[in-house]
């Protein structure tokens, strides 16, 4: 039967006895909402870890946007239920006074790979995600972690966070889970007005293409040419669009064969931002 905790202290708790037992945790982190997306990276920790332990939070120290803060969406009631369909070990559920009973002043450093793509966009951003997620991965002390690989860039800066303090977590980005139609699913989606969300999936779709179109155009021709595709829709608008190197994570000159390179976006869906990635394999 899932446990659900709200303190710190019982989670702690928690832990310490499971510790004793030598079982391997792994661990989820939300911020609710879920989808089938999320739920899947539940099961991916199902396969190969003892425990599994989901958190649900709303983390207000990574929105750059209060408006987007306040709404984003929340359904306590609901995700419970959906991970107590999956046999969900335990969810961590705390308020923000519980994470944060004083102001987070800690500031981390990312050689740079935070200052690219989504962190010139939202600053302060990954640093928001790395104060919760240290704050988390100290509470739950898993063995591993279980990311989306949608948010490539997140998962990059958790990494990196994790071997600057050096800490004993193996991260697991998993495959994007997508809708029918290829939009990548996004706890973000269900605030789509009904003409943006019919055209959303024009992202995923230009994307496939341009892995095509790779093989024969110039990198620049190609990024201006997905581009251009989607903002020929009426109600889409690329915010940034690049392809980088899947370590640096920064901006290529030109494709490589035989190496791995992300294309990644951003997308406005009228007040609704979107983000995605696909593999250039040549």
């Amino acid at each position: 039967m899932m446990q659900v905790f709200y303190k710190k202290n019982e989670l702690t708790a928690f832990i310490e006895k499971i510790k004793s037992q030598h079982k391997i945790i792994g661990f989820v982190p939300t911020m609710g909402a879920l989808h089938v997306g999320h739920l899947s990276l539940i099961e991916y920790s199902q396969k190969s870890c003892d425990i599994t332990i989901a958190s649900i939070f709303v983390n207000p120290t990574q929105f750059n946007d209060q408006n987007d803060l306040k709404n984003y969406p929340r359904n306590l009631a609901q995700d419970f239920e959906k991970l107590a369909q999956l046999n969900c070990d335990v969810v961590f559920a705390p308020s923000v006074e519980e994470m944060y009973p004083e102001k987070d002043i800690r500031v981390f450093t990312f050689d740079g790979i935070d200052s690219l793509m989504e962190g010139a966009h939202r600053p302060g951003h990954f640093n928001g995600v790395a104060q919760i997620v240290s704050k988390l991965f100290e509470l739950v002390q898993p063995d591993k972690a279980f990311f989306g690989q949608k948010d490539f860039q997140q998962v990059a800066i958790i990494k990196k966070m994790v071997e600057k303090m050096k800490l004993p977590i193996e991260i697991i980005a998993c495959p994007i889970i997508r809708e029918s139609d290829g939009l990548a699913m996004s706890s973000r989606n269900v605030l789509l007005l009904p003409q943006h969300r019919a055209l959303a999936p024009l992202i995923h779709k230009t994307l496939l293409l341009a892995v095509e179109k790779a093989q024969t155009l110039p990198l620049e021709k190609l990024k201006t040419w997905v581009v251009e595709q989607i903002n020929s829709s009426e109600y889409l608008k690329v915010e940034y669009f690049d392809i980088v190197d899947e370590n640096r994570l920064t901006s290529l000159k030109s494709l490589q064969h035989g190496k791995k390179q992300v294309g990644c976006i951003a997308v406005w869906a009228g007040n609704v931002r979107l983000i995605d990635n696909i593999v250039f394999n040549l």
